[in-house]
C-alpha cells in the first residue's frame, strides 16, 4: 500500500507537467498522496525512534489544506511549488521504479563507502551485495542512503523558477556532487559510530530492543539528520546566490503559508 502511494504521487506530479486546464487536479492528487505516505510510514519511524518524520507528518496537514486551497484558485506560487515537486519526481522516479538503475546506484555507493572505511582503517565485509558488516553488526544500504532523494529535491526546487542555461549548469554542479560526496561521508560516519558503538547512551529513548541500536540512533537519527539539515540550508543559500529569483519565490511562499496559518488561527479565536 505504501509503495502505491508513492507511485500515485509520482504519476500525479508527472501528469501535472502536461499543460492543460485541469493539471491542478493531478497536482492535488500528488500532494495528498505524499501526505498519506508520511502517515503510513509512522509505524516504521516510531519503531526506529525517529521523530523528525512524524513531526513532518503532523505539519503536513495544514500544509496540505493550504496547498489544495491555493491550487484550486490556481495560485501561481503553489503552481510553481508543484512544478518543483514534479521535477524532483522526474529525477527520482527512474531510480525508484527501474530496479536495475536503482540497484546499480546502490552498488556504487556500497563500494565507495567500503573503500572509504578501509582507507580509514575500519575494515568491513559485505555479507550481501548491499549489507556492510563489522563487529557482528550490519548496516543495509538502500536507495535512501544514496543521496538521490536530496539531490532530486534540491534540483526540483531550482526548477521552481525560470533559469538560464548557465544557472542550470551551476545549480547541478553545486547540488549533485556536493550532496553525493557529503552523503558518502554521512554513511561512513554512521557505520563507524554503529559498529564501534560510539554512542551507547540513553537506551530508554534510543533503544528499539536490538543490541547496540543506541549508537545507530544517535548517529543516524540525530547527528546525521541535524548536520544534513544544516548542509541543505547552506546549499539552499548557494542556490539563492546562483538564482536570485528563488529568494523571491521562497519569500512569496512564506507569505502565503504564514498568512493562511494566521488567518486560520484568528478565525478560530
Amino acid at each position: 500500500m505504501i509503495g502505491y502511494l508513492v507511485l500515485i504521487s509520482c504519476i500525479g506530479f508527472l501528469a501535472f507537467l502536461i499543460p492543460g486546464r485541469f493539471r491542478k487536479y493531478p497536482a492535488i492528487i500528488g500532494w495528498i498522496s505524499i501526505v498519506l505516505f508520511l502517515f503510513a510510514e509512522l509505524p516504521y519511524y516510531f519503531s526506529i525512534n525517529n521523530f523528525l518524520y512524524p513531526t513532518m507528518a503532523a505539519l503536513s496537514v495544514p500544509f496540505l489544506y493550504i496547498t489544495v486551497k491555493s491550487l484550486m484558485k490556481e495560485d501561481r506560487r503553489v503552481i510553481n511549488l508543484s512544478r518543483a515537486a514534479a521535477v524532483a519526481f522526474l529525477i527520482y522516479a527512474p531510480f525508484e521504479y527501474i530496479p536495475t538503475l536503482g540497484n546499480f546506484l546502490i552498488s556504487i555507493v556500497v563500494g565507495q563507502v567500503a573503500f572509504l572505511l578501509d582507507t580509514l582503517g575500519h575494515g568491513v565485509t559485505l555479507t550481501e551485495w548491499n549489507i556492510i558488516a563489522r563487529n557482528n553488526l550490519r548496516v543495509e544500504i538502500i536507495l535512501a542512503c544514496t543521496g538521490v532523494q536530496s539531490i532530486a529535491i534540491m534540483l526540483g526546487v531550482a526548477a521552481a523558477v525560470p533559469t538560464t542555461m548557465r544557472q542550470k549548469v551551476c545549480t547541478f554542479l553545486l547540488v549533485a556532487p556536493t550532496i553525493y560526496i557529503l552523503n558518502l561521508l554521512r554513511n561512513v560516519f554512521v557505520i563507524m559510530a554503529y559498529t564501534e558503538q560510539w554512542f551507547p547512551y540513553y537506551p530508554e529513548i534510543a533503544s528499539n530492543g536490538e543490541f547496540g541500536y543506541e549508537s545507530f540512533f544517535w548517529a543516524h537519527n540525530v547527528i546525521a539528520e541535524l548536520l544534513a539539515l544544516v548542509l541543505l540550508v547552506a546549499i539552499a543559500y548557494g542556490l539563492f546566490r546562483i538564482i536570485p529569483n528563488l529568494g523571491d519565490f521562497a519569500d512569496d511562499l512564506y507569505q502565503l503559508y504564514s498568512g493562511e496559518v494566521r488567518a486560520m488561527f484568528y478565525r478560530d479565536k
